[in-house]
C-alpha cells in the first residue's frame, strides 16, 4: 500500500446534502487552481524531463521539498504511530509539495504535512 499516494475513504453522501442550494467552488475555479499548480510544476522539472510532483525522483524530492523542523516532527511521529517506510515518507513529501502547489505557495509548510499524513488512512488501518 505504500506504492499508492493517497488512501481516502470516501462516505456515502446524504439525500439533504444534495439538495443543498448552497454552491460549493465551482469546477472552472478548481480547474485554474489545477492548471496553475501545473504549470509551476512544469516550470520546476521541465529541463529535467517530468511534468509533474509525482513522478519526482528520491533526488528532486530532497531538492524541490525542503521542509521547516516542525514538519520534520510530524513526519517523524507519522513514522512511529503508522510505522511508514520510506516510500510512504517519499509520497507524503510529494502529495505536500502537490498541496503547496495547488495553494500557491512556494514552501512547503506543516499543514502541508499534516494534510498529506491524512490521506495515508490504510497506513492507519482505517480502511
Amino acid at each position: 500500500m505504500d506504492r499508492i499516494d493517497l488512501h481516502i475513504e470516501v462516505p456515502s453522501v446524504k439525500y439533504r446534502a444534495l439538495s443543498d442550494k448552497e454552491l460549493g467552488e465551482s469546477s472552472a475555479t478548481i480547474t485554474e487552481r489545477v492548471n496553475k499548480a501545473r504549470d509551476l510544476q512544469k516550470k520546476r522539472f521541465g529541463h529535467n524531463g517530468i511534468l509533474c510532483n509525482a513522478r519526482m525522483t528520491e533526488k528532486q524530492i530532497m531538492a524541490s521539498c525542503p521542509i521547516d523542523e516542525e514538519s520534520h516532527k510530524l513526519i517523524e511521529m507519522a513514522i512511529d504511530k503508522l510505522g511508514l517506510s520510506a516510500r510512504a515518507v517519499n509520497r507524503i513529501l510529494k502529495v505536500s509539495r502537490t498541496i503547496a502547489d495547488l495553494e500557491n505557495n512556494e514552501a512547503i509548510k506543516s499543514s502541508h504535512i499534516a494534510e498529506a499524513i491524512q490521506y495515508r488512512s490504510l497506513d492507519r488501518g482505517l480502511i
